[in-house]
């Protein structure tokens, strides 16, 4: 399929950004766990938003290949969530179901903004 110049460009931006928050995510997953100091915050949360943003941007830039950008997004939480014992965290599966509604969510709200984008133009 031929896209026209900006979509091209759209999609590299998107790679960078999804790239740069994978790496963000990756390092505050995997780095050891500090005591917070101050009010709690709710890991699950925190896991559902971090993989929100990190399904949007690829969800903006290929709202037809949602499942892929789904499937990629819980792929990275698992290899994290495998990975995490070996750092000095806990493997934990409500981790997982976070990332992975997190980038339903996430993706799935880019579809419809990318979609309704395109047919206003």
């Amino acid at each position: 399929m031929i896209y026209p110049p900006s979509s091209h460009r759209a999609a590299r931006w998107a790679w960078v950004v999804t790239c740069l928050l994978a790496v963000l995510l990756g390092v505050m997953t995997l780095s050891p766990s500090v005591p917070s100091v101050g009010p709690a915050t709710n890991d699950k949360l925190q896991h559902f938003v971090g993989f929100a943003l990190l399904a949007a941007p690829l969800g903006i830039a290929y709202p037809r290949r949602i499942w892929a950008v789904i499937l990629a997004a819980v792929l990275f939480g698992a290899m994290i969530e495998l990975v995490q014992p070996y750092v000095g965290r806990e493997r934990e599966g409500a981790d997982l179901v976070a990332d992975a509604l997190g980038a339903v969510c996430g993706a799935t709200l880019a579809r419809v903004w990318a979609l309704r984008g395109a047919r206003i133009r």
